[in-house]
């Protein structure tokens, strides 16, 4: 038939060559997006007062947490564990800004203290931790 030209199957298959490589790496950033929203899908500490380990005067005590996400202030909790053993819940300030948990030790002895944190990030994880620090 005059006017009707073959396909070239060299071009084709350079194009089913160069979709594929482009559907690969669709694919590698759709698992690399899904793999990192699951690694911050927990709240973590990224700041605290008094920091691990820390010295502080005696007296009252701010404590200030901040992580790298929102958190459930109403489900969250801080927890003073003394030398002793004697364990002060501590009432969080329901103001603290969304990615923080914010409270008032009153009267804190000399000694080492324990600062226990439960939190539950707003994607519904709970994580805790415990951050040690001293009074002088």
């Amino acid at each position: 038939m005059a006017g009707i030209e073959p396909i070239s199957h060299g071009t084709c298959s350079g194009n089913n060559r160069a979709n594929r490589w482009r559907l690969s790496l669709l694919l590698a950033f759709a698992l690399l997006l899904l793999y990192s929203q699951r690694a911050f899908s927990h709240a973590i500490v990224i700041q605290s007062s008094p920091a691990v380990d820390a010295s502080v005067a005696a007296g009252d005590v701010a404590i200030r947490l901040r992580f790298n996400s929102r958190i459930d202030h109403a489900r969250s909790k801080l927890l003073l564990y003394s030398a002793d053993g004697k364990e002060i819940i501590l009432k969080t300030d329901p103001d603290s800004p969304p990615d923080s948990l914010e409270a008032d030790a009153r009267i804190l002895t000399i000694g080492a203290w324990h600062l226990r944190w439960q939190v539950l990030s707003v994607d519904g994880h709970i994580t805790r931790g415990d951050i040690p620090f001293g009074v002088r």
